[in-house]
């Protein structure tokens, strides 16, 4: 009888997780990286916010990963899209294909029951803490929960998109590998030059330069913290 409760509801229960808005961020004048905003609509109980948004990059979707095999052994879990020593800021098709591919990942794991008991997921995906903060958050070493993270440090929330926007803005960006190579449909395009593939995840614990980020909120997230556990701001 229990079990059947259960059943019903995880069946009610939804996740619905968005890859989207691959941004340019320039961390130097030679150096640069992509982002993109995970968007994350659900009624699950598991999560500490039922809409949220965030911004990450490819190099910390490689250590969700990680961090996740370690935590579960005999977990299969899918792979991401690969790192390619060839990989162009001003490539749209490239961009976009690596953009499914990191969807692909979300939408997989988060259909795992055991996956969503993991506080480097969540931390992931509805914090805006680098690698280094969301490793000693997860393990706690830190002042603040893992609860306290998520409340404290969501950026703001853009409207979700229909399911009809939703397909014309994919559309929109798939097209415009069409065009010139010197306009990639991305913030920033312009002057990054050739840069490649982004840095391993150990790049950076505080996560370089973000231009898209309102430097307000994280400053506002973290204010409350000592100094010696505030996050170096981008």
């Amino acid at each position: 009888m229990m079990e059947d409760v259960i059943d019903n509801l995880m069946r009610r229960e939804f996740v619905s997780v968005w890859v989207r808005d691959p941004q340019i961020q320039r961390e130097d004048f030679w150096h640069a990286h992509i982002d993109y905003e995970i968007c994350i609509h659900t009624n699950s109980m598991c999560f500490t916010k039922k809409t949220s948004c965030v911004r990450r990059r490819y190099s910390e979707f490689v250590w969700l990963r990680q961090k996740l095999q370690e935590n579960a052994l005999l977990m299969e879990l899918p792979e991401l899209p690969p790192r390619n020593p060839f990989f162009s800021l001003n490539n749209a098709q490239q961009i976009g294909e690596r953009m499914r591919g990191l969807q692909h990942f979300l939408e997989v794991i988060l259909q795992n029951p055991l996956v969503l008991s993991d506080s480097c997921l969540h931390l992931f995906l509805q914090s805006q803490l680098s690698v280094t903060k969301m490793e000693a958050c997860a393990s706690g070493q830190t002042r603040f929960s893992v609860d306290q993270a998520i409340q404290r440090c969501g950026c703001r929330l853009r409207r979700f998109l229909s399911e009809e926007e939703l397909h014309e803005e994919s559309k929109a960006f798939c097209d415009s590998d069409c065009e010139s190579s010197s306009s990639s449909g991305l913030g920033h395009s312009t002057e990054v030059g050739t840069a490649h593939e982004e840095q391993t995840p150990e790049d950076s614990g505080t996560r370089g330069v973000v231009t898209e980020r309102s430097q307000g909120e994280l400053s506002n997230c973290l204010s409350d913290l000592p100094c010696g556990e505030q996050q170096a701001h981008p």
